[in-house]
């Protein structure tokens, strides 16, 4: 059994591992794709309701923020490099913010 070669458990992780990993990236997949989703319902809502006031763009925005914080703790610069910029262009573009 010392023949330098890494027994069969080395070379292959326990089955639970594996599993746990799995539904482990899974779930980070399904949170990603909800913050996608509610991004861009935010996105939408703010581009194209006529009754949609500034306060409530921004309020609909910090909601965003908060959400994806609750979903994502510890990644409020990721937010802020890549939802950040696009809520603040929408509203810029809608109120026509400098």
């Amino acid at each position: 059994m010392n023949s330098g070669e890494p027994s069969h458990h080395e070379k292959n992780p326990p089955l639970a591992a594996t599993d746990a990993n799995k539904n482990s990236a899974d779930d980070e997949a399904r949170l990603i794709r909800r913050l996608q989703v509610m991004i861009s319902m935010v996105s939408s809502v703010i581009s194209q309701d006529p009754s949609l006031t500034v306060e409530e763009a921004s309020e609909l925005a910090a909601g965003a923020k908060r959400a994806a914080l609750a979903m994502f703790p510890d990644k409020e610069l990721a937010y802020d490099l890549l939802y950040k910029p696009r809520l603040q262009r929408l509203m810029r573009e809608r109120f026509r913010l400098q």
